[in-house]
């Protein structure tokens, strides 16, 4: 997991990824709604936002919740142009490593969407943030499965390692109570594979890829996704989310 390669390549996207990343705002609708629908929105007075991107989520949280006190966190600077327009005396932005970056204080809410499957220590993470939660605070997620942009990893043999809704539970469940865990399989369509890695570039999600494509690389990966993964007359791509919620239990 090269940390410096992934903030550049979401310091690239951040400009398009508002735009481009309809699967990433369908899921923040989601992961907002369940949110809503098992809390109290009075009590997240304190919400600490984990990898808040071009805050599509954040806006979210921010217009259902309306939070006392905010801090939008992402590992690239460069978001901070991007959410200027929401950040005030208690809404603020701190660039740096959810995983190592000294958060302080105490949160009702700590959520994120769409960010902990870049982490290389979950369970690592889970605990610090089980320390910044007041007592019964609630820690929400969403990240990924091992079905996501399974089309592209049987391809390139590239991708990320997810982990599945039930290891997810056992990483949390020694410290917190499981209020809902659930999945779903999304497919968005493209009109061909090149249409495919280009949104995945708008998005900042071609993070780990380090080399570069050769026309005959492109095209043979082109051709091999036509043949496995036609729709019609298009292409597919699979996204994979899973939605957690979890309640700090009494130390």
């Amino acid at each position: 997991m090269n940390k410096e390669l992934i903030i550049r390549r979401f310091a690239k996207a951040s400009a398009s990824y508002e735009e481009e990343a309809t699967v990433q705002r369908q899921i923040a609708v989601k992961m907002a709604s369940l949110l809503t629908s098992r809390i109290n929105p009075g009590y997240c007075r304190k919400i600490l936002e984990i990898g808040c991107g071009t805050g599509i989520f954040s806006r979210i949280l921010i217009d259902r919740l309306k939070p006392e006190r905010m801090l939008l966190n992402d590992i690239c600077p460069e978001m901070h142009e991007q959410v200027k327009d929401i950040v005030n005396d208690h809404i603020l932005f701190k660039s740096g490593d959810a995983e190592t970056y000294p958060f302080f204080g105490k949160y009702n809410l700590i959520t994120s969407c769409s960010a902990i499957q870049w982490f290389k220590d979950p369970e690592a993470f889970f605990l610090r943030m089980h320390q910044l939660l007041t007592a019964e605070g609630i820690l929400a997620f969403s990240t990924f499965g091992n079905d996501n942009i399974r089309e592209v990893y049987s391809l390139t043999g590239q991708g990320l390692s997810y982990l599945s809704p039930e290891e997810l539970r056992n990483k949390l469940s020694d410290r917190y109570s499981l209020l809902h865990v659930s999945e779903e399989k999304i497919r968005k369509r493209f009109r061909n594979p090149k249409d495919v890695l280009y949104h995945l570039k708008r998005t900042g999600v071609t993070g780990i890829r380090q080399q570069q494509w050769t026309r005959e690389g492109l095209m043979r990966f082109c051709d091999q996704y036509r043949m496995l993964y036609s729709d019609q007359e298009e292409v597919t791509l699979t996204y994979h989310p899973i939605y957690i919620i979890a309640q700090k239990k009494n130390d």
